[in-house]
């Protein structure tokens, strides 16, 4: 089975990740120097690709604007709790998950991953049921991270929290009802951060089996954040606590150029 993807970012990553692509289709007149890296790789990887017109495309892909390509994937292969932990041992860290109740939006999705692959996050567990599947919308959002994120999907995740107990984490739930400020709180490591829904916040059975629930401190008159943004602050504040070594350190010098 195939689906397709669409956008630079996303196929290029894809090209790169763990999954196969099978054949790629660029827009008549496309090129420029990262097209043209793209082509180079897919060659290289043995990746079929053909030239097409814009109507082509735009039947090919109706989701959105696919930048002129799109790419036929395999479907997303989903990875077991176990792999995360592997890619943790792995990497010689302490593992550092992130799970999703419930979340139901894949621009949400997509955006999770894209800040979790950017953290360092091991991998993310997602409920079965009720819950965004990782689709074409989700690679596109996520910048093409999603092809290097271990994502799990687990049909309790009640008994998930308490499987990741057992392995020695500690549950930390985000809610905005949370019982101590984000910036306040002693957060125990290694950590499984749990995100709820959009509009429901974490179930109270899965805030039951928090070992902390924190909120994060609002400042101005809307008191709550869209779930990838408060993700993505909880995330970032558990990297600094981890004191984790930055990789892939970019400079710029004063007129905004890479050094």
């Amino acid at each position: 089975m195939a689906e397709r993807i669409a956008g630079m970012n996303s196929v290029f990553e894809a090209l790169q990740g763990k999954g196969k692509v099978h054949r790629i289709y660029v827009q008549e007149g496309r090129g420029g120097k990262r097209m043209q890296a793209l082509l180079d790789l897919a060659a290289k990887k043995g990746v079929f690709c053909k030239t097409v017109n814009r109507e082509q495309l735009d039947r090919f892909f109706t989701q959105g604007n696919h930048q002129g390509i799109v790419a036929e994937v395999e479907n997303y292969r989903y990875a077991d709790v176990e792999d995360i932990f592997r890619r943790a041992e792995e990497r010689e860290e302490e593992p550092f998950i992130v799970l999703l109740d419930g979340l139901e939006d894949p621009h949400n999705l997509g955006a999770v991953i894209r800040t979790a692959e950017c953290a360092g996050v091991h991998g993310i567990i997602l409920p079965k049921h009720h819950a965004v599947d990782v689709n074409a919308t989700v690679h596109r959002t996520s910048a093409g991270a999603a092809a290097h994120m271990l994502v799990a999907q687990e049909t309790n995740l009640t008994v998930c929290l308490q499987r990741l107990k057992e392995r020695g984490m500690w549950i930390v739930g985000a809610d905005m009802d949370g019982t101590e400020s984000l910036y306040e709180a002693e957060i125990p490591l290694p950590a499984a951060l749990v995100i709820g829904g959009e509009n429901r916040g974490l179930r109270p059975l899965i805030r039951k089996n928090c070992d902390l629930v924190v909120r994060i401190p609002m400042f101005g008159t809307v008191n709550s954040l869209n779930a990838s943004n408060a993700a993505a602050l909880m995330m970032y504040e558990i990297v600094r606590r981890q004191g984790r070594p930055e990789k892939n350190k970019v400079f710029y010098d004063r007129k905004g150029g890479r050094k």
